[in-house]
């Protein structure tokens, strides 16, 4: 049983698709009342739903993780919280270009088996003749017809058909958060991110698509991610928070705040703190060489009390004991049981046992990271993207990157192609502006 002891959850799907086929049965041998029935259980199960959403949540822990970004500060502990007093623009041009080439990398050797179990990649390495963990991009891709966001073939996040980044949200986002910076200026607010988001975001899941629909109707920006979204708490802001540590080198503290308004959007309390948290590593990478370094540093920029911090600590105290990939996934597996695949904090400690089994080599990291499973593109991208902010691009093997040809393509209105080159000289430009104030 995790720590957490999630209840039960009900099995009223199951049930409810039960009632519809019966529903189509009894219609198809002429039976009555059928219309009635439904719509009794649709009155019952929005009762319930509105018994559920009302229910009274505990105080004290409320308390302990606060959503305003002032009561959150007060309850970090003492840290230097701001790494570098001028731009180091050689060791920032080196560190950024690991850190995006790194999360491109890892994103993409994730995003071929997203939420694959374990035995299932063991399975389609073997089958294909892949070493597993990867040493390099999947060989082959089940479904390579496919339309991967509607705009990238599925074959496209292959070793052979690789030409340019392809379509993900992992990347569009680190896309989007600079143009955010760049339309709105580095002090921005959760409204100018809506205003961002009505401007080039055309679709998103889960708490972004909440959060999306939500200001579509006209709801306030600082509104739209508490209304009607179970899933403030999932990875989503998570993975929106490598631009404002690109954006705010060897400055931790303001990483963690760009990241806030950013995250507010669409998340509250330990889904907000996952991309402080994160935005914060990777912003003090630019400073320090070890990226436990750079995670204890991120630490002091979010609640001491919070589950995240707690989770994060767990899995710094037991690092050393993770013996390889499957041995860290039963690891969370035990301790988060229950809790969601797409959740921020079992997926933060697999970016942690990702860092250790990896050791140094960047293969090794995003490899091992990816076979551990969950929402393994997010935690291939952030923990590629971390480990080249601390070792700079000189650390990753040009197999990762040769047929990135420069560009990347996206989904944003208007915006369906970059050049890496620019997205980078765009980040230094706005990075510079940052640090030297």
């Amino acid at each position: 049983m995790g720590y957490l002891n999630y209840p039960k959850m009900s099995h009223g799907g199951h049930l409810v698709n039960m009632i519809n086929e019966y529903a189509k049965l009894k219609h198809e041998y002429g039976a009555q009342g059928i219309a009635d029935i439904i719509g009794d259980t649709d009155k019952f199960l929005q009762a319930q739903l509105e018994k559920m959403t009302a229910l009274q949540i505990d105080e004290k822990l409320s308390a302990n993780e606060p959503n305003d970004l002032q009561e959150i500060k007060k309850l970090r502990i003492p840290a230097e919280r701001r790494l570098w007093k001028t731009f180091d623009k050689p060791v920032y041009s080196d560190k950024v270009k690991g850190a995006f080439y790194g999360r491109m990398s890892g994103c993409i050797l994730g995003a071929a088996v997203e939420f694959w179990s374990i035995d299932a990649m063991e399975s389609w390495a073997k089958w294909i003749g892949d070493e597993f963990p990867n040493k390099h991009y999947w060989s082959k891709i089940k479904d390579p017809s496919g339309i991967h966001y509607g705009l990238s073939p599925s074959s496209g996040y292959t070793m052979e058909g690789l030409d340019g980044v392809p379509v993900d949200d992992d990347i569009t986002y680190t896309l989007l958060g600079l143009l955010i910076a760049e339309d709105c200026g580095l002090n921005f607010t959760t409204e100018d991110v809506g205003k961002c988001w009505l401007k080039y975001l055309p679709y998103a899941c889960t708490a972004e698509d909440v959060a999306l629909c939500n200001l579509k109707k006209g709801i306030p920006s600082d509104k739209c991610g508490e209304t009607d979204n179970p899933y403030v708490q999932w990875i989503g802001a998570d993975i929106r928070s490598d631009p404002f540590g690109y954006l705010a080198p060897g400055m931790p503290e303001k990483a963690a705040e760009m990241a806030y308004y950013d995250a507010y959007i669409s998340h509250r309390r330990n889904g907000i703190y996952g991309e402080m948290f994160f935005s914060a590593a990777i912003a003090a990478a630019f400073a320090l060489n070890d990226p436990f370094e750079a995670i204890n540093k991120a630490l002091c920029e979010i609640p001491k009390e919070s589950l995240l911090y707690k989770d994060v600590i767990w899995a710094l105290d037991i690092k050393n004991t993770v013996k390889n990939y499957r041995h860290a996934r039963e690891l969370v597996d035990t301790r988060f049981e229950g809790m969601s695949g797409v959740h921020t904090n079992n997926n933060a400690a697999l970016v942690i046992f990702g860092l250790q089994i990896g050791n140094g080599d960047f293969t090794k990291t995003i490899g091992n990271t990816v076979a551990m499973g969950l929402d393994n593109d997010c935690t291939g991208a952030t923990v590629g993207s971390l480990f080249g902010a601390c070792h700079g691009f000189g650390s990753i093997d040009k197999i990762w990157y040769e047929k990135f040809n420069n560009k990347l393509h996206s989904y944003l209105i208007d915006r369906p192609s970059f050049t890496i080159d620019d997205v980078l000289n765009r980040f230094a430009k706005l990075a510079e502006k940052n640090v030297n104030g």
